[in-house]
C-alpha cells in the first residue's frame, strides 16, 4: 500500500496537488497565530475597504479588519466543520448501513426506510431548518450537516455490505461459530469501508462548500468570528471592491478542488479494478 501510495503521488499530479492545498491551508489554521500578521477581529476604520496593498495583502474590509488574517483564521472553523461533520457522518453511516446490510430482514427495512424519509427532503433546506430551528452557532451548523449526511454513507456501506457479506471468508466465520457482532467488526466493515473511504473525502469539500453557504445565509457562526461563507456575504454589498468577498472565496474554492483531487486519487488508489495499475 505504502508502495503504490509513493507511485500514485509520482503519477498522479492532481492527486499530489490536492494534498499539497489540503495540506497548506490545515497548516496555515494551525499556525494562524505565526502566520497572521494582525488580529483577525480588530477593526480601524480608518482603514476601512482598502485595496490589497504591502500593508493588508488581501486588503481590508467594510470595518477596516485585515482579510488575509482572517481568511488564515477562518480556515480554522471551515475545515473544522467540513471535516469533523464528515466524519462523524462517515462513522455513523458506516455503522447503521453495515448493520442493516448485513442483518437484513424486517430491520433493514425499517432502518434503510428511516434513512430515506431524511434523504427525500433536499439536504440545504433540511440543514437550514434544523440550524434555524437549534439557532446559529458552529455546533449546532455541524449538527445539521452531520443530519442531512449519514444517511448517504449509510446506504453506501449497506450496498457494500450486500456483496461483501456473500464472500466465503464471511461464511467460513459463522461456520466456525464467531458471533453476528464479531463477523460484522472484524470482517464485514474492514473490508467494505474503503468505498466510505473515497466518498467522505471528496465530501469534505463539498461539507466546507454546505457549511460556508449557510454561513452566508447568516446560519453559521456568529459575528464577528471569522469564517469564509460569512466573509463572502460581507460582501455582497460591495461588488466593486472585489478583495472583500474574492479572497475568502478563492479559498473556499481551493480547499474543495484540493478534497476532491484527494477523493479522485483514493479511489484510484483503492478500487480494485484500478489498484493494478499502482
Amino acid at each position: 500500500m505504502i508502495y503504490s501510495l509513493k507511485k500514485l503521488l509520482k503519477s498522479n499530479y492532481l492527486f499530489t496537488l490536492g494534498i499539497v492545498i489540503c495540506l497548506g491551508w490545515i497548516l496555515a489554521a494551525v499556525f494562524a497565530p505565526v502566520i497572521a500578521p494582525y488580529d483577525p477581529i480588530a477593526q480601524d476604520l480608518t482603514l476601512r475597504l482598502n485595496a490589497p496593498s504591502a500593508q493588508h495583502l488581501f486588503g481590508t474590509d467594510n470595518f477596516g479588519r485585515d482579510i488575509f488574517s482572517r481568511v488564515i483564521y477562518g480556515g480554522r472553523y471551515s475545515l473544522l466543520a467540513g471535516c469533523l461533520s464528515v466524519t462523524i457522518a462517515g462513522v455513523i453511516g458506516t455503522f447503521y448501513g453495515a448493520l442493516a446490510g448485513y442483518v437484513g430482514g424486517w430491520l433493514d427495512n425499517v432502518m434503510m426506510r428511516f434513512s430515506e424519509m431524511i434523504l427525500s427532503f433536499p439536504s440545504l433546506i433540511l440543514a437550514m431548518i434544523i440550524n434555524a430551528v437549534m439557532g446559529s452557532n458552529l455546533f449546532n451548523t455541524m449538527f445539521a450537516l452531520v443530519i442531512v449526511s449519514w444517511p448517504t454513507y449509510a446506504r453506501l456501506m449497506r450496498s457494500v455490505v450486500l456483496s461483501v457479506k456473500e464472500n466465503e471468508y464471511v461464511n467460513a466465520a459463522e461456520a466456525l461459530g464467531a458471533s453476528r457482532m464479531r463477523i460484522l467488526m472484524k470482517e464485514i466493515i474492514p473490508n467494505s469501508v474503503s468505498s466510505v473511504l473515497i466518498m467522505a473525502t471528496t465530501d469534505i469539500g463539498n461539507k466546507i462548500l454546505m457549511f460556508s453557504t449557510l454561513s452566508f445565509l447568516g446560519l453559521g457562526s456568529a459575528p464577528p468570528t471569522p469564517e469564509w461563507g460569512m466573509m463572502v456575504s460581507d460582501g455582497v454589498d460591495y461588488f466593486n471592491k472585489f478583495w472583500v468577498s474574492g479572497f475568502p472565496g478563492l479559498a473556499i474554492f481551493t480547499m474543495a478542488v484540493g478534497a476532491n483531487f484527494i477523493g479522485d486519487g483514493l479511489r484510484d488508489l483503492l478500487d480494485p479494478k484500478l489498484r493494478t495499475q499502482f
